[in-house]
């Protein structure tokens, strides 16, 4: 028996769609198990990308809000010992005098440590340092206060103390009010305030922070030297700024002066991004072609239990062409199913996951129609040979059952 020719097909693309839903009606569970696979393959891919522009949008936020303006100075180390040299008491007046730059703050070392009671080991620190900090810092850094309130030029020359996010996790204080004090050195300090993170001094979170004049009156191992000086500098002068930074700061040794900017490790941060989801989308990929392995095998399945239907098809002048098409839109209708699953599903996982981290959702516009195109490219893929192998049969052979 001849084919007729394919020109006279009047197979159009709304038959061949209605006829790959009614084929999958056949193998249900087989159907659904091929459906799963593409869903998770696509699932997968859209959440990696869609959390990683969520988290680089958090990123990018951050730096907006923080600024890349910012500027610390602290002591270098010397090439001939690991010891840091100290920075001039004068260091943040000499620095403030420098046109571009717009806020000058410190904060100052000391080897005290932080305890809810006097019973504890002076050696437990508990990963808390202990900071004298001018009063500007908050300012500078754009710091906020989660519970009650900073430093002022009178409780800074009290046994008064702030506590970084960290810190107070730490002590286990959430609350602020006169009656909660910690033990520093060998006195009580009244709590007055706990920050929220700060992203751009990160070193800040497991500090507790006291003012510079009470440090020194109460705390004998107080720095007297500025450790770290925050600087906030013109942003078009930035760069021009943290040139000159390191011989203002010290002008006789202004190799033992390390400059850097904070901004840049939040750039670091978005740029690994791109490195890191590169594995994740390996693997996504992979849990893709799993699931256009299980396409193939429903349609190899289906024609062989559908011999008797593809014979009496052809018997009745079905052509090749058309065969190929039935099951080469079954694969695709498989395709397209899982595809809008696993989009939905990947959409609702970064949803999850943003929500979960405070950061806004953050979907590409290109990325829906791009993961359905690729459901589709691998659908069709694994449909084609069971497709061509499904046309190959002559009516005779199907009607028999034989392949």
């Amino acid at each position: 028996m001849h084919d007729r020719p394919t020109s006279s097909s009047r197979l159009s693309p709304a038959d061949a769609a209605r006829i790959g839903l009614t084929g999958l009606r056949t193998g249900r569970l087989r159907a659904a198990l091929a459906v799963l696979g593409i869903a998770v393959g696509i699932a997968a891919l859209v959440a990696v990308v869609g959390v990683s522009e969520s988290s680089k949008a958090n990123l990018v936020a951050q730096l907006d809000r923080l600024g890349t303006d910012l500027l610390t100075v602290q002591p270098g180390t010397t090439f001939a010992s690991t010891s840091e040299n100290d920075l001039p008491y004068r260091a943040p007046a000499m620095i403030a005098a420098i046109p571009p730059v717009r806020h000058v703050t410190e904060t100052v070392n000391t080897t005290a440590s932080v305890h809810r009671t006097d019973k504890v080991p002076v050696y437990e620190t508990g990963g808390i340092t202990v900071l004298g900090a001018a009063t500007g810092l908050p300012g500078a850094l754009g710091a906020q206060l989660a519970q009650g309130g900073w430093l002022n030029a009178a409780t800074a020359n009290y046994p008064t103390v702030v506590l970084g996010a960290g810190a107070a996790r730490t002590l286990g204080i959430a609350r602020v009010n006169p009656a909660v004090t910690v033990w520093i050195g060998q006195r009580w300090f009244t709590v007055i305030g706990i920050l929220r993170p700060v992203a751009i001094a990160p070193e800040l979170d497991q500090a507790a922070l006291v003012g510079i004049p009470a440090a020194h009156r109460f705390l004998a191992t107080a720095d007297t030297h500025p450790t770290t000086i925050y600087v906030r500098t013109d942003p078009s002068q930035t760069l021009a700024v943290r040139g000159v930074l390191a011989a203002t700061a010290n002008p006789e040794d202004p190799q033992d002066v390390g400059v850097s900017r904070p901004s840049d490790a939040l750039a670091a941060q978005i740029a690994a991004k791109g490195a890191y989801n590169t594995l994740l989308l390996g693997l996504g990929a992979i849990a893709l072609i799993v699931g256009a392995v299980g396409i193939a095998n429903v349609m190899v399945m289906a024609i062989i239990q559908r011999r008797r239907e593809i014979g009496l098809r052809r018997a009745l002048g079905a052509t090749r062409r058309h065969i190929a098409i039935q099951f080469t839109s079954e694969a695709l209708t498989l395709s397209a199913l899982g595809g809008g699953a696993g989009i939905l599903t990947g959409i609702l996982i970064t949803a999850a996951y943003a929500h979960i981290r405070h950061w806004s959702t953050a979907i590409p516009p290109t990325l829906p129609p791009a993961a359905l195109t690729a459901a589709l490219t691998f659908g069709l893929v694994a449909g084609l040979y069971p497709a061509i192998r499904a046309a190959r049969q002559s009516p005779t052979d199907a009607l028999r059952g034989t392949t």
